[in-house]
């Protein structure tokens, strides 16, 4: 019997990816909704090829990219079930992976949000499924390598990293999950508020994690519902476009959340060190295109 779960997946030009986690995902939930992202792939006509008669799937097609977290607002508009799971399209939903979480949903109704354990195509865990909120303090740690010195002095230099942590035996509380896989109770989002489309790309999942714990909703990882997660499928093709939206993403999410608490001298500071980190970053994806083209 499939869960009471609208399932929305945002996509762009994610390719046969997209049918494969459609195909996961059918007979688990009662609603399927696509929101394309003006894709200019076959996606969408491998997606129709393989469903031609799909009742519980539903393709919104949007005139051009509005972004993650506006596609997701999108979906929701047209979801009719209790529950919703933010599903990116390169995900592949383990057998029973979504009928563990919702068992796990269900036993507390102060649980908002729950995620499954995200694997990398060869099986180990991906960073992002579990995590703590990347506050200023703990970005300076991770991007100095002080989260070294965490087994000296845990508490001061915590790294949000919790993958890096023996994989839990049981449901956890968590500060964040990743917006890749995401259960949500629809009665939390219409008392936290929709996706933030101030973002265009990455850090929308962390804004919404925040106002979860904000409004005392409990964010919980579930280690015992893999997920295989092929991250990055659908931006390798335009590596300085996703730089930049995410770095610009991160510091919208920084002003939003720390600015009242920090003096404007820090937070000018976290500006300089997240435009220096787009910086650095777009000179490592320069060096590794002109490496292909050479090699090529």
């Amino acid at each position: 019997m499939p869960a009471p779960i609208s399932a929305i997946i945002v996509n762009y030009n994610a390719g046969t990816f997209l049918t494969n986690c459609v195909l996961a995902t059918l007979n688990q939930v009662q609603q399927i909704i696509v929101v394309d992202n003006a894709s200019c792939d076959s996606s969408l006509l491998e997606l129709e090829a393989r469903f031609p008669n799909e009742k519980h799937l539903q393709i919104i097609r949007l005139n051009s990219n509005t972004g993650f977290a506006a596609g997701c607002n999108t979906g929701l508009s047209a979801s009719t079930q209790p529950y919703i799971l933010f599903l990116n399209p390169d995900c592949i939903l383990g057998e029973n992976s979504l009928h563990r979480m919702m068992e796990v949903m269900e036993s507390d109704a102060s649980i908002g949000m729950v995620g499954g354990y995200l694997t990398n195509p060869d099986g180990t865990e991906q960073g992002g499924g579990r995590r703590a909120i990347p506050t200023p303090w703990r970005a300076f740690v991770r991007a100095f390598g002080l989260h070294h010195l965490a087994k000296f002095w845990p508490k001061l230099f915590f790294d949000f990293h919790l993958n890096k942590r023996p994989l839990p035996n049981k449901p956890i509380e968590v500060e964040a999950i990743s917006g890749a896989l995401m259960l949500v109770r629809l009665d939390a989002i219409n008392d936290v508020g929709h996706w933030d489309e101030s973002y265009f790309l990455h850090c929308e999942d962390l804004d919404w994690c925040m106002r979860f714990q904000q409004k005392h909703w409990k964010i919980v990882f579930v280690p015992d519902a893999p997920v295989k997660h092929f991250q990055g499928t659908c931006s390798h093709a335009r590596p300085f476009f996703v730089a930049w939206h995410k770095h610009k993403g991160m510091l919208h999410f920084y002003q939003k959340f720390f600015r009242h608490q920090h003096a404007s001298i820090l937070m000018g500071l976290i500006a300089l060190a997240v435009w220096f980190r787009f910086g650095v970053s777009v000179i490592f994806h320069t060096v590794k295109q002109c490496c292909k083209r050479i090699k090529s």
